[in-house]
């Protein structure tokens, strides 16, 4: 088992704890949603998303979302999931960006979706 994140405590007053395939969901949204130069020890890790959302709506924005969040998600997760696609629509103040990918241990295919407002 995992620490579930956000970081919470469970019905019986523990730490609370989740499987495999949550944990990795958990870590593409800490990823996602982390902005390079908030980790101490890690400088580079995370997406930018949360700068981006502030742009001005585009498809533009939405391949620059796109780049960066499929780089990221190879460098620092590479090693646990196989990313198929992501997808990003910037409508109106919010960017939504849809992740597929596989989980290499087990194989199974699974889809996470953030959105982010200004």
């Amino acid at each position: 088992m995992n620490i579930d994140f956000p970081f919470h405590f469970d019905t019986r007053k523990r730490t609370a704890a989740t499987g495999d395939d949550d944990h990795i969901r958990d870590l593409i949204e800490q990823l996602v949603l982390t902005g390079p130069g908030e980790r101490v020890n890690r400088p580079a890790f995370g997406s930018g998303l949360q700068q981006l959302a502030f742009a001005p709506s585009s498809p533009e924005l939405a391949a620059a979302v796109q780049f960066l969040v499929q780089g990221a998600l190879e460098q620092y997760m590479g090693d646990l999931i196989r990313v198929e696609s992501v997808q990003v629509d910037a409508v109106d103040s919010v960017l939504e960006v849809r992740i597929s990918y596989v989980v290499k241990r087990t194989q199974e295919r699974a889809t996470a979706q953030f959105n982010t407002e200004a």
